[in-house]
């Protein structure tokens, strides 16, 4: 009986030891070559090599494929930060966009269910689409 034990404690430890790496590797091919998405407590966000004039314009355009239907838009700091905002059935989306450095711009796409709970791997799906459109 002990030997059984040990049996599932070692299973259960190199199950433990390979999930987290699995993740992030999906994760990181789900993000495109070069670029990693990183989920947060309400979404996903993303370093993207581009401007923020330019993610900005990939934004509307993965809006428009996927219905959402933009209600809000707003720009701050000569445009270095950016807000889309939008709707689609029951989501509330937004998309924050913001100068890193020169050449780099952090984006952060969320959409929200209700008050308490995030559909982040819409999110993720979305914020993918923006990137590899780069």
């Amino acid at each position: 009986m002990a030997s059984m034990s040990r049996a599932r404690l070692q299973l259960a430890l190199a199950v433990a030891l390979v999930l987290p790496v699995g993740g992030c590797v999906a994760a990181a091919a789900a993000a495109g070559a070069g670029a990693g998405i990183y989920l947060t407590s309400q979404g996903a966000e993303s370093l993207v090599k581009s401007s923020v004039a330019d993610v900005a314009s990939r934004a509307h355009a993965v809006m428009k494929a996927e219905g959402i239907v933009e209600d809000a838009s707003s720009s701050e700091a000569g445009g270095d930060k950016r807000e889309l905002k939008g709707k689609k059935g029951d989501l509330d989306i937004t998309i924050k966009m913001a100068r890193e450095d020169a050449a780099t711009s952090r984006v952060e796409v969320t959409a929200r269910k209700n008050l308490a709970e995030w559909d982040k791997e819409y999110a993720q799906q979305l914020l993918s689409r923006i990137v590899q459109q780069s």
